[in-house]
């Protein structure tokens, strides 16, 4: 029911995108020669930030990097609970410099940071449930990641094939709606999954939200979820009714600038779990 939905408050970091463009193609939504208007990324980011701090959630920053237009895909950088911290390794030679200024920026805040000796992707594939960690692989992540994310936080992992590249990410295909302490509960694309995957899930979280590969591929699992409101694009219509009717707010933030990067809500937004 409706009341009985209760927002966590949560500790977000964020990248300003002073820098970000689209200069290279390392996903299929990524077009080098398709302009970005730079104001209206700006705008809408500052929106996400805003729409964020008014539901009651603290917002920090890094500061963005001359030459890393991806930077502004914070998710990406790292994933962290229990105060500690497992840094990124990118696969495309483009974005690696952008672990380095992370890694600085939770050392600074006296974060203990482990660096990946296998590509990982951070919350891009790996996102935590309460119980464990869902973690992506396929396009990007490695299982090899996956293995060292479990021994140095001591937390299940669950191994996800992701099998189509318009969902190279897990946060493309999937996102936790509340953590299992709380009832526990996701939505998710079945067909960006592996059959083996798939029945995983369906084992895991009978009854998931399931999105139709329309609102998926409108970013529309890109999302956050505070275990109440739920930001979400604007051009997943579906799957925000299906939301509500569960109960959930349904808090849409536009940021289809992004989407030219194969980015969205939660590409933007790394959780801090201390």
């Amino acid at each position: 029911m409706p009341e009985s939905r209760v927002p966590r408050r949560r500790r977000f970091l964020v990248c300003e995108p002073r820098h970000f463009a689209v200069q290279y193609a390392i996903n299929p939504w990524m077009r080098p020669d398709t302009p970005v208007d730079t104001e209206l990324a700006r705008t809408q980011w500052q929106t996400l930030i805003d729409t964020y701090l008014a539901h009651g959630h603290t917002v920090e920053q890094v500061s963005p990097v001359p030459g890393l237009p991806d930077m502004v895909f914070a998710a990406n950088a790292a994933f962290t609970l229990d105060g500690r911290v497992f840094g990124s390794l990118f696969r495309a030679a483009e974005r690696r410099p952008e672990s380095a200024a992370y890694e600085a920026w939770f050392k600074a805040a006296d974060f203990a940071v482990q660096h990946p000796e296998s590509v990982c992707e951070g919350e891009g594939d790996l996102a935590w449930t309460g119980r464990y960690v869902l973690a992506g692989t396929g396009f990007r992540t490695t299982p090899e990641a996956h293995r060292e994310v479990q021994e140095f936080f001591g937390r299940p992992v669950i191994g996800l094939r992701l099998v189509d590249p318009y969902f190279y990410h897990l946060d493309t295909a999937l996102f936790v709606l509340e953590e299992d302490g709380d009832g526990g509960n996701i939505a998710y694309y079945p067909d960006a999954f592996s059959p083996g995957s798939r029945e995983v899930l369906a084992r895991l979280y009978p009854d998931a939200v399931l999105a139709t590969r329309e609102d998926a591929l409108a970013f529309g699992l890109n999302c956050v979820s505070d275990g109440r409101h739920v930001f979400i694009s604007p051009g997943a219509t579906a799957l925000a009714d299906q939301l509500a009717d569960r109960g959930y707010v349904p808090v849409p933030v536009d940021l289809s600038e992004f989407h030219k990067a194969g980015g969205g809500i939660k590409c933007c937004t790394q959780e801090i779990r201390s």
